[in-house]
């Protein structure tokens, strides 16, 4: 009896990663709560939400401030919005319009407790996200497809 189940299990096991074959897409349905679509700049997409899927993951953004930094103007933004990948490559998820999303480039100085100083990244101002960044790397990445 046990050695049925285990027969089972491993079948449906293998039925399931046969989905997920390489080089196999998973069906559109037009539903997909982001899309995706080239930034411009090599290995970096354009992630777009829908509105129900911004709001379903606390979607929050914060700004890039100058600021003195022992007596010197520096860039910093918010811990939060700090993105590390598999590289170790320091990035953020810039955000130029509503509900729209492109990962760029940050160079960390230091952190000092919710702040990271900057020695290069996007202008003062521009908008950052500061909760739900994961799951816009994940999206960008087509993580869980």
């Amino acid at each position: 009896m046990r050695t049925s189940k285990l027969a089972a299990l491993l079948a449906a096991a293998g039925i399931a990663l046969t989905a997920c074959a390489a080089g196999e897409a998973a069906p559109a349905t037009g539903d997909e709560p982001a899309t995706l679509e080239p930034s411009g700049v090599e290995g970096i997409s354009r992630v777009t939400l829908k509105a129900e899927a911004a709001e379903r993951i606390g979607l929050q953004t914060g700004a890039i401030a100058e600021e003195a930094v022992s007596g010197v103007q520096r860039k910093v933004m918010p811990y939060s919005a700090l993105l590390y990948d598999a590289k170790g490559e320091t990035y953020a998820y810039g955000n130029p319009s509503e509900l729209v999303f492109v990962r760029v480039k940050v160079t960390v100085d230091t952190i000092a407790g919710d702040k990271v100083v900057l020695t290069d990244g996007p202008a003062a101002g521009t908008k950052v996200v500061t909760v739900g960044a994961p799951e816009l790397f994940g999206a960008e990445f087509e993580v869980g497809e």
